[in-house]
């Protein structure tokens, strides 16, 4: 196996622990099952499990920023791309998994300072984004004016976030479904 090989493992294998049972809920132990390798191996790539948690976070982080990128690129219309956006998620709960950054919010306090600041980073630049969008739909008069650009981010996010933890455990994809149209009626403009 090529070492380039076994570190993208390394990082998907953390990256699923994560999203799965949270950063205290994973071992080294645990990632060497996974991958098939020694604990010495992964200190090698990684020598601590902050490290190897953040590495992926930021891998994370760049897949997210370069699926908003494309779905900008995809869609004109505002509704279209909030829908796109909350379709990522959809993918987690299609997976059985949550959202890696929500699992490390959900552990803020005993976090090191450096996967707090990343995480933060992350929900900042996606609340940035929907802002943008937000924005952008209001003046084209594809989105409602009910909300403020801040209020309306929060609102997709917050939304986003909790069915995906929701669904995990009632009804799946199919329900998560059920809140993306909810959302999207609910952000329309007044007909």
């Amino acid at each position: 196996m090529k070492a380039t090989n076994v570190r993208e493992e390394l990082i998907a294998s953390a990256e699923d622990l994560i999203r799965r049972r949270g950063y205290s809920g994973y071992s080294y132990a645990d990632v060497s099952e996974r991958v098939g390798i020694r604990k010495p191996t992964i200190h090698y790539y990684f020598p601590t499990k902050q490290d190897l948690t953040y590495t992926a976070l930021q891998a994370y982080r760049a897949r997210y920023k370069s699926a908003l990128l494309g779905i900008e690129d995809e869609f004109d219309h505002a509704l279209d791309r909030i829908d796109a956006y909350g379709r990522l998620y959809l993918s987690g709960v299609e997976k059985e998994l949550g959202c890696l950054c929500a699992a490390l919010s959900a552990e803020l306090d005993n976090l090191p300072e450096e996967l707090k600041g990343g995480t933060v980073d992350f929900f900042r630049e996606h609340l940035d984004w929907i802002e943008r969008i937000y924005a952008r739909g209001r003046q084209k008069g594809e989105i409602n004016n009910n909300l403020t650009n801040v209020g309306a981010a929060r609102l997709v996010i917050s939304s986003l976030e909790g069915a995906l933890m929701m669904e995990r455990l009632l009804d799946g994809p199919a329900g998560f479904e059920i809140m993306l149209k909810a959302l999207r009626l609910g952000l329309s403009p007044a007909s």
